[in-house]
């Protein structure tokens, strides 16, 4: 039947692009299939010259319907993987170019076909047969020229109808539901946006992997409690995305889509439960156009869900403490809690006031597994404690909370959850202590004296004004003191201490040493509340100039954050674009992998480097993502190091590669009878055609062992 249906389907091909021909269509028919966009754009623009406001929401579907299709598209030709005729039937007439791209769906009758809907809703019918005609058009076109099947051209109609479909419905749902929760439908459709692009911009391979993310999916191939620099949570994140999606930039970045989406959720609750849901919704969009958390959006390392967790725990300790209070009062019939009152709960059913009394531990239990969660991802988790602990000491209101059991059991509970980390240690000689000191410089010596001081406190200020940006850096400090100052309740008492020591703690640490600039990345979750519920939520009464710096302060970050994805825009040198690290990695493994084809006729060899980044690159980018290795040549301990070596690999051939155009190190040399180099050198992939980076691969044969070097550092 499939063969019938296949005969049947090139036959159509045939007819229509041989049996057809004639001088009209082989003139006509390039054109439409070339220029059939700028005959849509006239179609839009006439409907906006005409219809006026009233187009505004067919042309604004319209644009949506058109990208979901053709990325809909897209993904469908890759998993159907079908070939296009003008590559597979000699005799087909090929009108212009054919591309390497798979046949089915035409991406071309997606588009077409999803405007019908689109464009024509909410205007004239005449509109509706304009686009239909032009649909037609362009699906016959794609045939007559030669590059797609008729059946490629119905299954790119049908994608684009039913995507367009889906659109409208979804406006036609959101704008009754919008008219009852403006601010919670306001916040689905902007999370909904930017996860599909996040998702768009993960999946058409913009960036490849950075070298922690390789790194982390490599834990996620071996997992364990812990590892040696950071605990098992990224591991086991990545695990899971990659059994559902498979081991690919997708399965490892779709969580940090998720996690960022989660944040935003979660801090909404969270500003609408301290103030309002204006408040609420401005911080959770907020926190997604920062520069720096809208990278954790895309990128997936260990920020990515700390700062999920974090933000969770924060609304969670708020419920926490919130239902504590309430349960204090409850019998009084008003309940007190930051400024809001509480109908009595004596007309509560039985079952009501059972969940009424259990709500207040359930809270703390859920809290003290968020913030174990969290210590699983990253350490910096334990200023939440910290925070926690100043926060009910300065607040008369919450302070006899600390006589209670709750926070105890929560605090217990938090660190069982966090005990397989001290498992891992125990065994493995405490390295995660020893690597945690020296990246926090505990043996350092706290003097302002210090040569470095200055600098490393004005880099680490610097850095701070730099992944906030400037204007909004210094407006969100000034919301927090400014709203600490002239209220009584606990509200802008919470958003303080949960900020500002965390600020201050690290830009004393930078006197010591060299702070990185994520490292106070969770003091700014309090900040995004406080920000709004300053300027935002007092709109109306601010003065003019306020509001226009607040406007200022927003676009700029949003500016820098659509730069960050794409710095073609200003073409920034690869030393000053963000994304640089994450480019010419796909090409490196392409080259080791030809490498390795060749090499693997000789006999068994092996992959390695003396950096863990190109390590992880290469395992993830080499055909058939094998095990490699990481040599120790003089540097810091590494997760490499606990894992078995190659030195038992004696005979075997070997692929060593490292970073810049260097000479073959003495001791990797001398361990093979000889090794020969290549030198590549990758390129970005824009216009400039800049130079990123050099690699030197060494192909290297009969391995004689290797004396083993202990660690520099930690």
């Amino acid at each position: 039947m499939l063969e019938i249906l296949r005969g049947i389907d090139v036959s159509l091909f045939y007819l229509i692009n041989r049996g057809l021909q004639n001088i009209v269509f082989d003139v006509s028919m390039p054109v439409i299939t070339d220029r059939y966009y700028f005959i849509i754009l006239a179609l839009m623009i006439y409907m906006a010259s005409t219809y006026k406001k009233k187009a505004l929401i067919p042309i604004v579907l319209t644009i949506i319907s058109l990208a979901l299709s053709d990325w809909a598209a897209n993904i469908l030709k890759h998993l159907i993987g079908r070939i296009r005729p003008c590559h597979v039937l000699e005799s087909a007439r090929i009108l212009v170019g054919c591309t390497n791209s798979f046949s089915m769906p035409s991406n071309h009758a997606a588009n077409s076909f999803a405007i019908i809907l689109a464009v024509s809703y909410m205007s004239g019918k005449w509109v509706r047969w304009i686009a239909l005609t032009v649909a037609l058009l362009v699906g016959f076109s794609r045939v007559y020229v030669g590059v797609h099947y008729p059946s490629d051209v119905l299954a790119g109609a049908l994608t684009g109808i039913a995507v367009s479909i889906l659109v409208i419905k979804f406006y036609e749902w959101a704008s009754v539901r919008y008219k009852f929760k403006p601010f919670n439908t306001a916040l689905l459709i902007s999370l909904l946006g930017l996860s599909l692009f996040r998702i768009y911009y993960i999946t058409h391979g913009v960036i490849d992997l950075s070298p922690d993310e390789a790194h982390y999916w490599e834990w996620s191939r071996r997992l364990d409690l812990s590892y040696y620099s950071k605990g098992p949570m990224i591991a086991y994140l990545i695990a899971l995305g990659t059994a559902i999606f498979g081991d690919n930039v997708f399965g490892i970045r779709i969580m940090a889509v998720v996690s960022s989406a989660l944040s935003s959720i979660f801090l909404y609750l969270l500003g609408k439960k301290i103030f309002d849901e204006r408040t609420g919704l401005a911080a959770a969009v907020l926190m997604q156009i920062i520069p720096l958390y809208s990278a954790y959006g895309v990128l997936f390392t260990i920020d990515s869900p700390f700062i999920f967790f974090w933000v969770l725990s924060l609304y969670l300790f708020y419920r926490a403490i919130e239902q504590k209070n309430s349960e204090a009062v409850g019998q009084q019939g008003r309940i007190q809690d930051a400024g809001y009152r509480m109908q009595d709960t004596k007309s509560k059913n039985h079952a009501s006031c059972i969940m009424h009394h259990a709500s207040p531990l359930l809270y703390w239990l859920l809290l003290g597994i968020s913030i174990g969660l969290g210590l699983l991802t990253k350490y910096t988790m334990a200023f939440f404690y910290i925070c926690a602990l100043l926060f009910l000491l300065a607040s008369k209101q919450h302070r006899r909370i600390l006589l209670t059991k709750e926070p105890y059991i929560s605090l217990a509970l938090s660190l069982i959850i966090f005990s397989p980390v001290i498992i891992w240690n125990a065994a493995h000689d405490w390295v995660t202590l020893k690597h945690t000191a020296g990246q926090a410089h505990i043996s350092g010596q706290w003097s302002v004296i210090s040569e470095q001081w200055l600098k490393n406190f004005s880099e680490f200020l610097g850095s701070q004004i730099g992944i906030i940006t400037p204007v909004l850096f210094f407006m969100i400090f000034y919301a927090i003191f400014r709203l600490q100052k002239s209220s009584r309740d606990s509200r802008p008492s919470f958003l303080f201490w949960f900020s500002i020591p965390i600020i201050v703690f690290f830009l004393l640490k930078s006197f010591q040493g060299k702070v990185q600039a994520n490292w106070a990345l969770p003091a700014y979750a309090a900040g995004f509340i406080a920000f709004p519920a300053l300027f935002v939520s007092r709109w109306e009464s601010i003065k003019k100039w306020v509001r226009w710096t607040v406007i200022a302060s927003v676009l700029i970050s949003l500016i820098i954050t659509v730069i960050a994805h794409y710095p073609a825009i200003v073409n920034l040198p690869p030393k000053l674009d963000p994304t640089s690290r994450t480019r010419g990695w796909k090409e490196l493994g392409v080259e080791v992998s030809r490498v390795s084809e060749g090499l693997s006729k000789k006999g068994p060899f092996f992959i390695f480097s003396d950096k863990y980044q190109v390590s992880s690159e290469l395992a993830f980018y080499i055909k058939g993502q094998p095990v490699t290795y990481c040599v120790n040549l003089g540097r810091r301990m590494n997760q490499y190091d606990l894992w078995p070596g190659f030195n038992t690999l004696v005979n075997f051939n070997a692929v060593f590669v490292t970073i810049d155009n260097v000479q073959m190190p003495e001791t990797v040399g001398t361990a093979f009878d000889r090794c020969e180099k290549r030198l590549l050198t990758v390129f970005s992939k824009d216009k400039k055609h800049k130079k990123l980076r050099d690699y030197s691969i060494f192909t290297c044969y009969n391995f004689k062992g290797m004396p083993q070097k202990g660690a520099d550092s930690y």
